[in-house]
């Protein structure tokens, strides 16, 4: 007799149906393993991809707040309707319907992309006094609902080792990139003198300072590809002379992302020293590594022990013009060197940072939840 196929339901109320974590890492990977696998977002298609049936809840909103309450209750209740053996959310906003999952008797996940207290205490459109108090309150509920959960993974070992305390069942996931998206070695000296950076535009990713970099290397070109948020920064940035050496690309897709690397000479992360930036671990850092590119990333501590560490890159004040404009230079006019830490990097991914290693984690977690031998 055929053994029953154990359900599984990831949802969220913010991200896409195609997000690199939750779809083509920790969806398709358990799909790949036998597990019946839903994904239920908003507005999206109804399909089923990579063996993962993904579900739209049509809920049209632009506002923050609406999305808050209404969209974030739509996508529980088709959840919910789906009955699944396990729950798995990726929205902080989602935490009062994975505790109300928890207490119908089901298995639930919650997975920690970010270190949201922190992440408050950089928020610019929440009033600077508010801030702390908030963040505060956020933490102490957070920690209420996850100490009832059945696991807690998380997106960096930082966030794992703040929630431990709370729920012993917390462990990394980490984002590290699929082996199978591994660039082949280009022909560095065809390369053009050109940077790329991939990923959200704002103010707090330090787009402005880099932009100010730009303005001093006018014969360097650089990609940029990604949403700019607020769209007011992006008539802000756009108005920068540096401009001019702007290929802006928006929104790309995996294959989009692939070329623009491909053609680069660094790929850039300069983050503002923010506080959920610091211990943070950004997939593009990995990514271009993946790619055979160097990185020029910000010189936070964990950062400097991956970057300079494995010799892939090199580390630079993000608040610092001058400095980042000296990094890309001296990337742009050492092909050996540029070429030797693309290799470094591609070579730490190969043996360290890589989603197989993660999807071994995931997957015994999940068989431990259903019951299965591990």
């Amino acid at each position: 007799m055929e053994q029953k196929k154990i359900k599984v339901c990831h949802f969220s109320s913010v991200h896409r149906s195609d997000d690199v974590r939750i779809f083509l890492k920790e969806c398709s990977s358990l799909a790949q393993e036998g597990f019946e696998v839903f994904l239920v977002t908003a507005n999206s298609e109804t399909e089923i991809v990579n063996g993962v049936q993904r579900i739209g809840v049509t809920n049209v909103t632009s506002n923050r707040f609406t999305r808050m309450l209404k969209t974030s209750k739509a996508v529980y209740k088709k959840a919910l309707s789906l009955d699944a053996d396990i729950y798995h959310f990726h929205d902080p906003e989602l935490l009062p319907y994975g505790l109300k999952l928890k207490r119908k008797g089901k298995k639930v996940i919650y997975d920690a992309h970010e270190d949201v207290p922190k992440q408050i205490l950089g928020k610019f459109w929440i009033p600077s006094f508010f801030r702390k108090p908030l963040a505060m309150v956020f933490r102490r509920y957070e920690n209420y609902v996850s100490k009832r959960m059945s696991y807690i993974f998380t997106a960096t070992p930082f966030i794992r080792d703040r929630f431990v305390l709370v729920n012993p069942n917390s462990i990394d996931i980490n984002n590290f990139p699929l082996l199978s998206e591994l660039q082949e070695n280009t022909n560095w000296e065809e390369k053009a003198p050109r940077v790329c950076y991939i990923g959200g535009l704002s103010k707090i990713r330090g787009i402005g300072e880099l932009m100010d970099a730009m303005d001093l290397l006018p014969e360097i070109k650089i990609d940029l590809a990604g949403n700019f948020s607020p769209a007011l920064f992006g008539t802000m940035i756009r108005e920068k002379k540096s401009w001019r050496n702007v290929t802006e690309h928006g929104f790309v897709n995996r294959v989009e992302t692939a070329k623009i690397m491909a053609q680069s000479k660094a790929g850039i992360v300069t983050f503002l020293p923010l506080p959920n930036h610091v211990d943070a671990q950004p997939n593009k850092m990995f990514e271009y590594m993946s790619a055979g590119i160097p990185v020029i990333g910000s010189n936070f501590p964990l950062w400097k022990d991956i970057i300079e560490k494995n010799e892939c890159g090199i580390c630079v004040d993000p608040t610092n013009p001058l400095e980042i404009a000296n990094a890309i230079q001296k990337v742009i006019d050492n092909d050996e060197l540029a070429k030797k830490m693309g290799e470094n990097g591609r070579k730490a991914v190969l043996e360290t940072y890589n989603w197989s290693i993660e999807s071994k984690k995931l997957i015994t977690i999940y068989k431990k939840l259903s019951g299965l031998e591990v």
